[in-house]
């Protein structure tokens, strides 16, 4: 079964591309292929028209550990998305390699790892343990860009 099988199976929907907010510009490509490696920049929360998901704000104060985790979860369906336009398909991913993950925690919030879990569960169950595992950092933001609760970058292997 190809990971966009599994995806459509779970009833998960990949986002399109990223709305960006008037105004702003991003001088800078969302996957960048060099080799047999693809680096991801950071990516947040999406809906499936491409918008950036609600609710925004910090994690631990404006939203619980649970919506944390599923904003994480969202983080991981747009960086598939961004992969798979990239690739043209999700079955190039040989490995996940490094997951470097931040979370736009309330004051005294300390379980980033938690939040940035709903990534790596996704991933895991999509990939498996031998192409899904991967290195990986979750640390605590004062804040992210447009008040998003968590932001990932990672790097992949592709075949």
């Amino acid at each position: 079964m190809t990971i966009e099988e599994k995806l459509k199976k779970k009833g998960y929907i990949l986002p399109k591309a990223l709305i960006i907010p008037p105004g702003v510009k991003l001088p800078f490509a969302f996957v960048r292929v060099r080799g047999n490696r693809a680096y991801i920049s950071g990516h947040s929360p999406q809906n499936p028209d491409g918008t950036i998901a609600e609710p925004r704000g910090k994690v631990g104060g404006d939203l619980t550990l649970d919506q944390g985790y599923e904003a994480a979860r969202l983080t991981a369906l747009s960086i598939l998305g961004s992969i798979q336009r990239e690739l043209g398909s999700l079955d190039r991913v040989a490995a996940w390699l490094r997951v470097f993950g931040m979370v736009n925690g309330a004051p005294g919030f300390n379980r980033q790892p938690m939040v940035i879990n709903g990534f790596s569960d996704l991933i895991l169950e999509l990939y498996g343990p031998e192409k899904g595992a991967h290195a990986r950092s979750a640390i605590g933001m004062a804040d992210l860009p447009f008040d998003i609760p968590v932001e990932i970058e990672a790097e992949i292997e592709i075949k």
